[in-house]
């Protein structure tokens, strides 16, 4: 079942590490201006801070119709590739990809970038952007998810282990970490995906990351594509089944189990 169509909101945004201390009233939006066609817009987020995010925004249809009503929020990181000042990049692989070509989702799509010279994603400014959204966006805090690939596959299993009670699924793809965290992990979803050819981050970062939560009771399932290489991800972000199984989740269910 594929999910419907529609447009795409995107804002470019500079976000603080000190942004969960502020008020939505002390942050200064600049005024959107044109950011591609009438489809994107971008604006920036500016306080006293010691560091910055841009990032895109997507928002799902709906979104304003009821003032009261509550979203899924899902995370996406992104690859080496990407990193840069091009907000552009983070659509070239993901969810954003896929908003692009004419799927919508039924959450909010937050896609952060870093800066060219940053070599890997911080779990404390991630963690600070996703406070930041919850402050200022209606996002329903049970629904909370995030995914990536490679570089953001590494940097997916890195804020699940720093932030263990705040998501409800994760989605790793092609990335690894430490087996012997894994009992900080067993209390999330996670579905992993990786190519068996993968000669860029081999195969096993993945399988040893799941044989270690299986270990010790934790939710988690891996998919292999036999024939692929690196880019396992084209075909993970292209299935309606992955995003339906991300909202499956709500944090705070205490049905877990391993899939084959």
């Amino acid at each position: 079942m594929h999910l419907p169509l529609r447009g795409l909101a995107l804002l470019l945004v500079a976000l603080p590490l000190t942004a969960l201390a502020q008020s939505p009233e002390a942050a200064r939006l600049t005024e959107a201006a044109p950011f591609e066609a009438a489809t994107f817009e971008a604006a920036t987020f500016e306080a006293a801070l010691p560091f910055a995010l841009d990032y895109a925004l997507a928002l799902p249809e709906g979104y304003e119709d009821d003032p009261e009503a509550t979203w899924p929020l899902v995370l996406f990181l992104h690859g080496s590739g990407e990193r840069g000042d091009d907000l552009h990049l983070v659509a070239v692989h993901g969810p954003l990809k896929e908003i692009r070509g004419g799927v919508a989702f039924p959450f909010v799509l937050v896609a952060p970038q870093l800066p060219a010279e940053r070599p890997y994603w911080d779990a404390r400014e991630l963690g600070a952007l996703l406070d930041h959204i919850e402050a200022t966006l209606r996002i329903d805090a049970t629904q909370i998810y995030v995914t990536g690939l490679s570089m953001g596959g590494y940097g997916t299993w890195d804020l699940v282990l720093h932030h263990p009670d705040r998501f409800a699924a994760a989605v790793p793809i092609c990335g690894g970490s430490f087996p012997f965290r894994a009992r900080t992990l067993a209390g999330t979803p996670i579905w992993v995906f990786h190519g068996a050819l993968d000669t860029v981050v081999p195969l096993e970062r993945s399988a040893e990351m799941a044989r270690a939560i299986q270990a010790v009771g934790g939710d988690v399932k891996l998919t292999v594509y036999p024939e692929a290489g690196h880019d396992s991800w084209s075909d993970t972000y292209a299935n309606p089944a992955v995003y339906e199984w991300l909202l499956s989740h709500r944090r705070g269910d205490e049905d877990t189990g391993n899939e084959e």
